[in-house]
Parts: C-alpha cells; sequence; structure tokens
C-alpha cells in the first residue's frame, strides 16, 4: 500500500539514478582484540531499493550498520557513498560527517529524547540542514524565520505521512512503543537522507505495528524512491519488502540476491537451522 497524496518536500536526498550503486561496501573487516566480527563484507545497495542484511544472533548486522554510520571504524576495507559528484568515503569519517553526507538511521533501542514532543525530536531531525551562520540565528527575522518555518512544513509532512499526527506534542515518554519506533524513523526521514539505515525497526512489536512499519517503510521507498539499508530479524517481513537480501554468518557473507532465491540457498538453511544430523 502507497500513499496517493502529493506532498511538497521530497524525502530522497540522493541525485543518484534509480538502479544505480548508491552505497559500496568493499572487502570491509572489523576485530576487536581477537574478535573478529566482521571478515571482508561486501555488498552493493542500488538506489531505490530496500536492502535487507539478515543473519542469525552475534552474525555481524549491526556491526556493519555501525561501520557504515561511522560508529566503528573497520580495520580493513572501503565503505562509499555514491553522489551527483562522485564517490564519497565513510571510512574514518565521524557520524555527524556521514549525516551530513546523506546517511541517516534509526537504531535497534531506541535513541530519542523521551522528555521532548515528538514535533521537537523531528525538528533535531532537520538540525544538519540549517544554517549555521551565528548572526541570522541570533536575529529571529528576515532569513532566520524564514528557514525556520520551511523546515517546520517539511517535519509537518513527515507526520502526516507516518500519521503522527494525534502525538504531535506528545512527549516521547508518553507514547506507546510502536508510534515511538515511528518517531525514531521520521526523524531519519527528515534528514532527506541518499541512504536511511534501519536497525530492527520492528524488534518488539505486535502484528500490526510490524504492519504498520512495514507500510511506512514501503511508501517512503516507492513514492520517494528513499534507499533503506535493512536489518530486521522477522524473515516473512524481509521476504515481503525487500528487494535483496544479504544474508551474514558469524561476520562472513553467506550469500547476496533476490528474496525468493535467498530463501531456498541450503547455505542460508544451514545457517538458520543448523546441519542436519
Amino acid at each position: 500500500m502507497t500513499t496517493s497524496r502529493a506532498y511538497r518536500f521530497p524525502l530522497n536526498g540522493s541525485a543518484v539514478e534509480a538502479g544505480r550503486p548508491i552505497l559500496a561496501v568493499d572487502g570491509v573487516g572489523l576485530h576487536f582484540g581477537g574478535v573478529r566480527v566482521l571478515d571482508g563484507i561486501s555488498l552493493t545497495v542500488l538506489q531505490g531499493e530496500i536492502h535487507a542484511i539478515v543473519g542469525p544472533n552475534g552474525a555481524g548486522k549491526s556491526s556493519l550498520l555501525n561501520c557504515i554510520g561511522g560508529r566503528y571504524r573497520p580495520q580493513r576495507g572501503t565503505i562509499a557513498l555514491h553522489r551527483a559528484d562522485g564517490p564519497a568515503s565513510l571510512i574514518s569519517q565521524r557520524p555527524p560527517r556521514i549525516a551530513r553526507l546523506g546517511v541517516a538511521r534509526s537504531f535497534q533501542n531506541i535513541e530519542l529524547f523521551r522528555h521532548l514532543t515528538v514535533l521537537e525530536n523531528l525538528m533535531l531531525g532537520r538540525h544538519i540542514r540549517m544554517s549555521r551562520a551565528v548572526l541570522p540565528a541570533l536575529v529571529w527575522f528576515g532569513p532566520a524565520r524564514r528557514q525556520e518555518i520551511a523546515h517546520r512544513e517539511l517535519v509537518e509532512e513527515v507526520i502526516d505521512r507516518l500519521e503522527l499526527g494525534s502525538v504531535r506534542h506528545t512527549p516521547v515518554a508518553g507514547l506507546s512503543y510502536g508510534s515511538a519506533k515511528r518517531v525514531e524513523l521520521g526523524r531519519a526521514l527528515c534528514l532527506q537522507p541518499a541512504v536511511v539505515l534501519l536497525d530492527e525497526p520492528m524488534a518488539g512489536m505486535n502484528a500490526e505495528e510490524k504492519a504498520s512499519m512495514a507500510r511506512h517503510v514501503l511508501d517512503v521507498n516507492e513514492v520517494d524512491g528513499v534507499s533503506v539499508v535493512l536489518v530486521e530479524h522477522d524473515m516473512d517481513v524481509v521476504m515481503d519488502i525487500s528487494h535483496t537480501v544479504t544474508v551474514l554468518n558469524f561476520g562472513r557473507l553467506v550469500t547476496t540476491g533476490p528474496p525468493a532465491r535467498v530463501r531456498q540457498d541450503p547455505d542460508v538453511i544451514e545457517a538458520y537451522l543448523g546441519a542436519a544430523a
């Protein structure tokens, strides 16, 4: 199900053509002391696709997202975000710089400001896009006022898209778990990202909440063309909404491909169920 309403602000911040590589991970290795977390992982995310990364617990899925987002610094390999002006390396970049380049994310554990309202949390998703000039910010007239209004209008569209209007002024601490997860998705979308990284966006949800979240992810992907990298344990959801699935196990790449083929891959079945006795 996709929305038919026309919106003023596109959420897709990429200038790359649909179907072209937007994110390239090549030979990424990560270890902590003697523990090898990622062992030569390579994958390519295409513009406009939902690319799922799945695997058993401890496979390295969230660690890979942390490498892409700048929280972890891999010891080898490259990670590049493709832009209109050419590829930009994400290795050794700090998270704020990676966000400015166009990579937004949500977290496995909700990372919102619980004492702030839904609207205030979403406005924080715009801070990187706001002018950092001191004088206009100190004078609440002219350019500063127009900028604030424009950012607020975009945030209001995101609230509308994610059906958060009824809780717009509610502190996050007072929201249901499913609604808080939608706020976190919304904050990432307020960045107008080239790629959004979603780390288990449906974990802990009931069936109704999962269906709602899946619909919203599909909406922003199909309507706006936002590229999504999705880490998720619910294989039914993954197989239903993803264009490409990459499977990891013990930090190694098992396979990458369309959901229908990945589902039948013997190595994937073994990774999830174990080898037959």
